[in-house]
């Protein structure tokens, strides 16, 4: 497993503006550094957007600019005046979490699971006792799109929107397909094999953030996040990030974005990460996770372990909130794979959080939960381990 390295940047940056007047931080912008970004609350074309020195996403009050290094310098001072400026950081590549190449445990010693009709992991998040649906709940599933077509979903509600250039929404990775699987995919699979989606009544928006190759940008995540609160999304689900060297402070522009999204009642659910090798390496929690209004998603296997991928709290910065499975995940995929159809089993923290981000819904629906108390109910499901809290959090994510 490779060592965390600093995370790539795009050349754009980030700033963060006062919420509560954002027009007057954009005319800041132009007057400190005669920046001229488009607004989203405009409804700016792409051609608008492209012709702009960048975009505002209104309702999070962050502006993602194209700056030479005089601007940059110019908005940092104004930054750290008091004024509606408040924060200046370079916009970051971010990848989604593909699956480790090797399990790091004996499957063959690993008990023996009936997913005749269920998959493990569902039964281990009790997912298939609940009587919640997750019906009426919208979730939001940021990441390489998904398989329009796919069988397992024709009927459901499924909004979409591709966030990358030149790409639609269709998944040509098969990551945001496993994923929304995960999260909501059926109880009954049209094509065979066991039922898979934890909040299988749930309405599902999926954002495609990442490209076909699995990578994009804060931008394109700051998009999809934006468009899944004005779509009054409950829950959003992000498998995908950049690592991070322990000590890295956690990005505040993405933290006032997750605030500002619990207060208008959405939740962000995203995972830790996968580079740990344990039990000789434990690596941080990654960016964004690592935010403390973003709940970070940490992975388990069929025996409840940790699992030698997942990301734990190593310092002061970042922590793992929850686990969910995250071993050999049986779930949708975009093209048949190796007498699986259109399945595939993978691992990572990527497939821990969308069981969790499923089993949100699934209290939203009871509860008639968002925000803040959402993820207090959520912790609270939590199922002791006899792990460290710095490895497993409130423990094993359950179902209501």
């Amino acid at each position: 497993m490779s060592q965390p390295t600093e995370a790539e940047t795009t050349g754009r940056y980030l700033v963060l503006l006062d919420d509560k007047s954002v027009t007057a931080g954009a005319r800041e912008m132009n007057r400190v550094a005669g920046i001229s970004a488009a607004s989203t609350a405009d409804s700016a074309t792409t051609a608008e957007v492209a012709a702009a020195d960048g975009v505002i996403f209104q309702d999070l009050g962050i502006a993602v600019v194209n700056a030479t290094p005089d601007q940059v310098q110019q908005l940092t001072r104004a930054a750290e005046a008091p004024g509606p400026i408040s924060v200046v950081e370079a916009e970051r590549v971010v990848h989604a979490y593909t699956a480790p190449p090797d399990t790091g445990v004996d499957q063959a010693a690993a008990p023996a699971v009936d997913e005749s009709v269920f998959t493990w992991g569902l039964q281990a998040v009790g997912a298939n006792i609940s009587s919640a649906t997750g019906k009426g709940v919208r979730v939001a599933v940021l990441d390489t799109g998904f398989t329009v077509a796919h069988p397992d979903f024709a009927g459901r509600t499924v909004l979409t929107q591709s966030f990358i250039t030149g790409e639609t929404v269709d998944d040509a990775h098969g990551h945001g397909t496993h994923c929304i699987g995960s999260a909501a995919g059926p109880r009954k699979a049209a094509t065979g094999g066991p039922g898979y989606g934890v909040a299988y009544e749930a309405e599902i928006y999926a954002g495609k953030v990442l490209s076909n190759q699995g990578s994009g940008t804060d931008s394109g995540i700051l998009a999809g996040i934006e468009w899944a609160i004005a779509n009054g999304c409950a829950v959003v689900s992000m498998s995908l990030g950049a690592s991070v060297r322990p000590g890295t402070p956690h990005s505040q522009i993405f933290e006032q974005a997750a605030t500002r999204a619990l207060a208008k009642g959405t939740l962000i659910i995203a995972a830790a990460g996968n580079e740990s090798n344990r039990p000789g390496k434990v690596a941080p929690v990654g960016h964004p996770a690592n935010c403390p209004s973003i709940l970070s998603v940490g992975a388990v296997d069929v025996q409840r372990a940790i699992a030698f991928f997942s990301c734990g709290t190593v310092d002061t910065v970042g922590q793992v909130d929850i686990v969910g499975p995250g071993v050999d995940i049986y779930s949708s995929w975009n093209k048949e794979d190796g007498g699986l159809g259109m399945h595939k089993r993978i691992q990572g923290t990527s497939m821990a959080t969308p069981h969790v981000a499923g089993v949100a819904a699934l209290i939203a629906e009871k509860h008639n939960a968002r925000g803040w108390e959402l993820w207090a109910r959520l912790a609270q499901t939590g199922r002791r381990l006899g792990l460290p809290s710095t490895d497993v959090g409130a423990g094993l994510v359950q179902a209501p």
